[in-house]
């Protein structure tokens, strides 16, 4: 099965090729929210599509196809819903498919409204690069103390805002905040003046467990229905003077991002690779079979009001030190119950060298140095109306899957 094969045009570097076929919500002139496919740079109209009679066989009730969110088709459980996958491609490579019959199970991604894909109830944001926790720690512990001591023996999170996430294409204020500026003797009220982004992806969580019940982790990928870019926003001058003693509060609830295509897991199996050696052995709990990490491309641009964009970063999702089967064992060890659509933020994806980093935190170390956009213009944060663009895709042999991209401007500060 090949991009050739399917009577829907795609090129040849889209990332929503017929081997990805990932879900999200849309709206057209009619503006009814609904489950739509992205297959090249169309939409099929999902809730259409079931009318014909094609899912009848998996015995889906019609209207999980017009719910203004996935949880339901998700809750159906992951026999059913890469059913559906498996049935479409099929029916996007068959030159007698039904689909071919009229033009309304089809539109243009650029006429359609996206949505947010899935009602988030809860939301866990984890700190799982090491390159990204050592160049975090370095500039404010130093090298010798730059991980602490949990760090190699447990996945580092923290449980995060559900309510202040949003939908790429959407702007964000710049926010208002409390900080402590250098050599001061007491705090200030203000816009922040050191606004980042932060590179991720999140999993969305796609069954439900109940309180007291833990995920094994030999089942936890029964438990991942698939995964969205995430562009984690923080105010870090703000961070830096409230996060203590509990951590990560203001500076990152005002706002966070997603792609808004999910991604299955089984269109991204073909890019499963082994992750970094983990030193020193973890808990049993912990211990995983089999290649748990993903190839996925990753790439963060800054386009200033009127100028054209510039690539500031490329990373990979394979650096990641802690997996999501790791990550929702842990979660879940306690007895912490999870929901469908629960979103788990991977914490930020810095790779190896310096143009790898996922935020202008590592990029200009802490403000000391900048980077140049290529309209000249020099960066140490985002600046207002600077819009930060991240994008993503894996490629293997001929296989291409992508998320699209996620973006979003900052606004100035309504003080």
């Amino acid at each position: 099965m090949t991009n050739s094969n399917c009577w829907i045009p795609i090129a040849e570097n889209s990332d929503f090729s017929i081997h990805n076929i990932p879900f999200g919500i849309f709206s057209d002139s009619d503006t009814t929210k609904r489950i739509g496919i992205a297959i090249g740079d169309q939409i099929l109209d999902l809730a259409k599509v079931a009318e014909t009679g094609i899912f009848d066989d998996l015995n889906i009730d019609k209207t999980v196809f017009t719910n203004e969110f996935l949880n339901p088709f998700i809750d159906l459980g992951k026999a059913k819903t890469n059913a559906v996958r498996q049935k479409i491609q099929k029916e996007l490579t068959d030159a007698n498919s039904i689909l071919k019959e009229g033009t309304h199970f089809l539109l243009a991604q650029k006429e359609a409204t996206m949505h947010l894909p899935i009602f988030i109830r809860d939301y866990t944001d984890f700190y799982s690069s090491i390159e990204h926790a050592t160049n975090v720690g370095v500039m404010f512990r130093g090298p010798e103390n730059a991980l602490m001591p949990n760090w190699k023996h447990l996945p580092v999170g923290y449980h995060g805002r559900a309510s202040s996430i949003t939908i790429s294409g959407h702007d964000v204020r710049r926010p208002m905040g409390q900080t402590m500026p250098p050599d001061a003797e007491k705090p200030v009220y203000g816009p922040s003046k050191r606004v980042d982004f932060e590179l991720e992806t999140g999993f969305v969580v796609g069954k439900n467990t109940q309180l007291g019940e833990t995920v094994n982790i030999s089942d936890a990928e029964d438990y991942i229905f698939g995964k969205v870019l995430l562009n984690d926003w923080s105010a870090r001058d703000v961070q830096k003077w409230e996060y203590i003693p509990l951590g990560p509060f203001l500076a990152k609830s005002f706002a966070s991002h997603i792609s808004p295509w999910v991604v299955t897991m089984e269109a991204l199996a073909p890019f499963r690779i082994e992750g970094p050696k983990q030193e020193p052995e973890v808990l049993p709990y912990l211990v995983f079979e089999g290649a748990k990490n993903y190839d996925i491309n990753l790439e963060v641009a800054i386009e200033p009001e009127n100028a054209s964009e510039t690539v500031i970063s490329r990373s990979n999702f394979k650096y990641m030190y802690w997996n999501m089967a790791q990550q929702l064992a842990h979660h879940t060890m306690n007895g912490c119950n999870v929901h469908v659509g629960d979103l788990m933020g991977s914490g930020t994806i810095s790779g190896k060298s310096e143009d790898s980093y996922g935020s202008m935190l590592e990029l200009t170390w802490g403000g000391k140095k900048s980077v140049v956009l290529n309209d000249g213009s020099e960066r140490k944060f985002i600046n207002d109306n600077d819009t930060v663009i991240m994008r993503g895709h894996a490629v293997k042999d001929s296989i291409r899957v992508g998320f699209g991209e996620v973006r979003a401007k900052i606004l100035p500060a309504k003080g």
